[in-house]
Parts: C-alpha cells; sequence; structure tokens
C-alpha cells in the first residue's frame, strides 16, 4: 500500500505538532485535575487540625484556587485545539473522499450498491473523528498520566509503587484488550447490520412507487423493521457488555482507593508520612482512574475503525485500475472530427460469463448509428466503456486513437449521454439545462431549449425559465423531461452522444416526435442510439445488431430489410408500431 493512499499517518505526519500540544494538553487537565484533588485532600486535612493561623494554609489555598482555574483553562483549550485538528483533517479526508470518487463515480456504481457509498460518505468519516476524539487522544493521555502516577508513587515507596503499575496495568491495558476481544465481532456486526439498513432504506426509497403500487409496502416495512430489530438486538447485547465492564471497572477503582488508603495510613502511622496527606493521596486517585475509564470504550471501538478504513481502502482499486492508463486531456483527442473505434473487444465480469466477444466498429464523425440487441446482449457494456468507466480485457475503445479510460477525467466533454430517465434537479429549468455548462449565458440556454422545441412551453409557463421543476422533474412529462435533458446535452457541447433508450415508457407518437426533434438537434454530431427495438431505425445511417456478446448484422436499415431474412422476421415484429407511425406519416 502506498503511503498516499492511506487514511491516518499522513494527516497525524502532517499535523504532528498540533497532535502533541493536544496529548500535552489533555496530559495537563488530568494532572491539573489530580493536583487540584491533592490539594483539596491536603487543606481539609490541614484545616481539620485548626491551625494558629490562616497563612499557614494561604499557600494549599492559592494551589486549590490555581489547579481548579488551571483545569478549566486546559480543558476548553485541549476541546478548541483538539475539536480544530479533527475538523481540519476530516476537511482534508472529504475532499480526497471526493476527489477520488468523482473521476470514477461510473465504475463505482457497478461496485458499490448506493446504500454502501451512503455508509462510506455518511459513516465511515465520522469514524474516523471518532478514532481521534475518543481513542488517540485519550489513550496517549492515559499512558502519560500513568508514567508520571507511578513514577510520583516512587519518590516515596517503589515497592508499593510497583504494586500500583500492576494494579492500574489492568485500567490501562487488560481491560481494554478484553473489551477489544469481546466487542470486536459485535462491531462488525453492527457495522455491516447498519450497511444492511442503509441498503434496504435506498432500495425501499428509490423503488416506493413499485412498493405501493403492488400494495405490499407493509411488506417492506416489515422487513425493514426485522433488520433493524436484529440490529438493536446486537446493540443491547454491545450495550449490556459495556455496563457490566464498566460496573467491574468501579470495583477495580474502589480497589485501588482502599489500597491507597491503606498504604497512606500505614506509611503514616510508622512516621513516614503526614497523617494531613492520607486524604490527598486518596483523592488523587479519583481523577487519575476517571483517565482510565475511557480507554475500554475506546479500545472496544477499534473494530469500527478498522472496518471504516477497510472500506475506504476498497475504493483504491478502480482508481488504481485507471492509473495504469497514462491520463489524456479533449485537447489531444480534438473535438472537431472524432471517430470512436471498437477494435476486437471483448470483456467478462467477475462471474467469467463472457459479455462481449471481439465486438469491432467505427462511428465517424456526424454519423447517426442504431445499437440494437436484446436484454444482457451487452448494450450497457458498451455505453460503459464509451464512458470511460470499465476497461476490456482484450481490444481497444477509443476516440481518435486514445484509450477512452485514459480520457475518464475528461470523458465529459467528448460524450454526453441521455439515459432513459435524466435526473432533474428540483430548481428551476434555467439552471437544470444550464448544468450542461456551468458557463453559459441565459441566451445560450435559451438556444438549447428552442433546438429541442422546448421554448415556447416554457414562456407560456408563469415564471418562464424560472419556473421550479419540481422534485426529479415531476412538473413534466417524460418527453419534457428528456427533452430539458437534451437541452441540457446541447448545452454540454460534447461531439460524441449516446442515446440510452431515450423513448422507453412513451407512447408511440410521443416517441416519434422525440426521436425527430433529436435527431435534428443532434445533426452533425456523432451519435450512437442504443434502442431495444426497430421504430425509427431508419433515421440512422448504419445499424448494428448486437447479440450474445457478437455483432450479428452490420448494416443500413434498407439493405438488411431486403437481405437479411433474420432482420425481416425482426422488423415484422416490431410491425404494429410500425404500422401505427406510418398513418402519421414516414418517420423522417
Amino acid at each position: 500500500m502506498k503511503k498516499e493512499d492511506r487514511w491516518v499517518l499522513p494527516y497525524v505526519k502532517k499535523n504532528m505538532k498540533l497532535l502533541i500540544i493536544v496529548v500535552l494538553l489533555g496530559g495537563l487537565t488530568v494532572s491539573s485535575a489530580a493536583s487540584l484533588m491533592f490539594t483539596s485532600g491536603y487543606l481539609i486535612s490541614k484545616a481539620a487540625t485548626r491551625p494558629e493561623n490562616v497563612l499557614m494554609i494561604y499557600v494549599p489555598i492559592v494551589a486549590v484556587r490555581t489547579f481548579g482555574i488551571l483545569r478549566s483553562v486546559s480543558r476548553y483549550v485541549e476541546r478548541l485545539t483538539g475539536h480544530h485538528i479533527i475538523l481540519k483533517i476530516l476537511s482534508d479526508m472529504r475532499v480526497r473522499l471526493y476527489r477520488m470518487l468523482e473521476p470514477q463515480a461510473l465504475k463505482l456504481r457497478s461496485r458499490f450498491r448506493t446504500g454502501d457509498m451512503l455508509g462510506i460518505l455518511a459513516d465511515d468519516i465520522e469514524h474516523l473523528q471518532d478514532m481521534y476524539l475518543k481513542t488517540v487522544f485519550p489513550g496517549i493521555s492515559a499512558l502519560l498520566l500513568y508514567t508520571i502516577f507511578i513514577v510520583a508513587l516512587g519518590s516515596f515507596s517503589w515497592p508499593f509503587a510497583g504494586l500500583i503499575a500492576i494494579y492500574a496495568a489492568v485500567f490501562v491495558f487488560l481491560v481494554p484488550l478484553v473489551s477489544l476481544l469481546v466487542t470486536r465481532a459485535k462491531n462488525i456486526e453492527l457495522k455491516k447490520g447498519r450497511s444492511r439498513l442503509y441498503r434496504r432504506l435506498t432500495d425501499g426509497v428509490m423503488g416506493v412507487s413499485d412498493w405501493v403500487f403492488s400494495g405490499r409496502q407493509s411488506d417492506f416495512i416489515d422487513a425493514y423493521e426485522e433488520e433493524e430489530h436484529r440490529w438493536l438486538e446486537i446493540e443491547r447485547k454491545r450495550q449490556r457488555f459495556s455496563r457490566w465492564r464498566d460496573f467491574a471497572v468501579q470495583c477495580l477503582a474502589a480497589g485501588l482507593v482502599l489500597l491507597m488508603l491503606m498504604w497512606a495510613g500505614g506509611l503514616s502511622a510508622e512516621g513516614g508520612l503526614p497523617h494531613t496527606f492520607i486524604a490527598a493521596f486518596v483523592l488523587v486517585v479519583f481523577p487519575l482512574t476517571e483517565a482510565f475509564f475511557p480507554l475500554s470504550d475506546a479500545a472496544g471501538a477499534i473494530p469500527a475503525y478498522e472496518d471504516s478504513l477497510r472500506r475506504m481502502e476498497q475504493l483504491r482499486p478502480a482508481q488504481a485500475e485507471a492509473d495504469t492508463v497514462s491520463p489524456e486531456t479533449a485537447e489531444a483527442v480534438g473535438l472537431d472530427d472524432v471517430t470512436l473505434r471498437f477494435d476486437n473487444v471483448s470483456f467478462s465480469y467477475e462471474s467469467g460469463h463472457p459479455v462481449l466477444r471481439g465486438v469491432s466498429f467505427t462511428v465517424k464523425q456526424g454519423e447517426k448509428i442504431a445499437l440494437l440487441g436484446p436484454s444482457g446482449a451487452g448494450k450497457s457494456t458498451i455505453l460503459t466503456m464509451i464512458e470511460g468507466a470499465l476497461s476490456p480485457d482484450a481490444g481497444r475503445v477509443a476516440f481518435n486513437g486514445i484509450e477512452a479510460v485514459a480520457l475518464q477525467d475528461d470523458i465529459s466533454r467528448i460524450v454526453g449521454v441521455l439515459n432513459q430517465k435524466p435526473y432533474l434537479f428540483d430548481t428551476t429549468i434555467l439552471n437544470n439545462i444550464r448544468l450542461g455548462n456551468p458557463e453559459a449565458s441565459d441566451e445560450e440556454v435559451y438556444w438549447a431549449a428552442r433546438q429541442v422545441k422546448l421554448h415556447d412551453l416554457i414562456e407560456s409557463l408563469p415564471d418562464g425559465y424560472h419556473t421550479s421543476v419540481q422534485e426529479a422533474g415531476s412538473r413534466f412529462s417524460g418527453g419534457e423531461r428528456q427533452r430539458i435533458a437534451l437541452a441540457r446535452i446541447l448545452l454540454q457541447g460534447a461531439p460524441v452522444i449516446v442515446l440510452d433508450e431515450p423513448t422507453v415508457g412513451l407512447d408511440p407518437i410521443t416517441e416519434k416526435e422525440l426521436l425527430l426533434t433529436m435527431f435534428e438537434a443532434l445533426d452533425g454530431k456523432t451519435v450512437l442510439w442504443i434502442t431495444h427495438h426497430l421504430a425509427g431505425a431508419e433515421a440512422a445511417d448504419r445499424i448494428l445488431f448486437l447479440e450474445n456478446g457478437r455483432i450479428e448484422m452490420e448494416g443500413r436499415h434498407q439493405d438488411l430489410l431486403q437481405e437479411n431474412k433474420r432482420y425481416q422476421r425482426l422488423y415484422q415484429l416490431d410491425a404494429p408500431a410500425l404500422r401505427h407511425e406510418d398513418r402519421k406519416g414516414s418517420f423522417i
């Protein structure tokens, strides 16, 4: 693993000075609390002897006030500095994470479910925040205090200091180790359960209409609640163990107080320690043990941190795969005359089933190619390769000789994609179209809307281009949403356009009108039209029929219709829809 790929050490090294300051401030806070209790115990004991003059206890009075103020100030500065550095580290982590995700977003879509990505973005980064605040800082501070405490006791009695070192090691080392071993499995189960809940929730949200229309919404709710109940049961078991562990730690703390009391009392009885120091030595135990208590929870959370780091590291392989190809830019391709070439491309997914087998075709600038084929034939894989999100197992996918994978960071300047269900954001029509080119002027947006025959409709709305499309574009029909997305693509200015079955779900009349508008608006651009039936195929310059991972048929519509019997049969299967179109007039 390269150092720059780690999620902990680079940030620790970069902020080492501030981290050391936070740890020292944490130690100073607990030391101030211990000193406060020590001087308070001495002051109470000394005052109980009724000294003849208040000046005899003036120094401990001042010390109590000093340590009390110092504890509050150091605690405040420690929290302020600690949270500052953590927010700084998290900010750098989030920027790095998003920069890692953005260029490989398409590739991640095939490797991670939406719920998993939501867990990484919302959960894992927050876990790393807790790692510093609840584990690293308290752990180092506690070890520092443990050492100081034993050395300080050693100045009075090294044998007793050794005994306390062994006893306190139960707090500092043994209990956290046991907590780590016991809670490791439970924390991993909790993390996995939370990821499953994320996946179920995102699946339910995305498919809410299907659940409602099928009348099975109660099934989804029951299944989600059952999954949530299992997760809560694991959480209850973990909390039950934590309660018993904390009770045991409190008992250990009481034992440490008794040991200190017995030692201080015995030493005082032998004349080796003034009796006014007995309460001081006993009270100093309380703030020290409070510093040791969080170590068990901190150790128990380590598996969750490890799981978060492991999930975030899983983002790297796709990036590493892209790094094997030298990155190129759109300028290297040239945007005026772009030729898309598939050269003997083969590809298989992890299952081993071949999706593409030696696929070869060329789309020159200005050509309109219709790519047909049944479901599962490999059309979506071809689209993903054009987007640079997948590398072929064999062969090349290239624009003007430059591989698509090498252009992944700049692919949006070369390829525009109109999907089956383009997403419209809950903002104005103007902003939705301008998404294709954030620098575009209002006039350029109006031009794009005119090209897709949407300008007059928009102008007729009460707020014109400032009309909100509402959530997911619900204000408009399917055909109108596609036209807005097409205007967005025109504004993008990419020379190669992929139409990924953009008319699915539309009625024949709307489909015909939309296809006519698309081909008119995209005149002069390279168009690869992915479709599953032959309605409107005569508008394409060439037709490619993909089946079983191979190009089974290729040629002009009229030539195939006259010479290829299989194409004739396929054309006849679409005959009802085609005859309906013929009654309304020819397609072009």
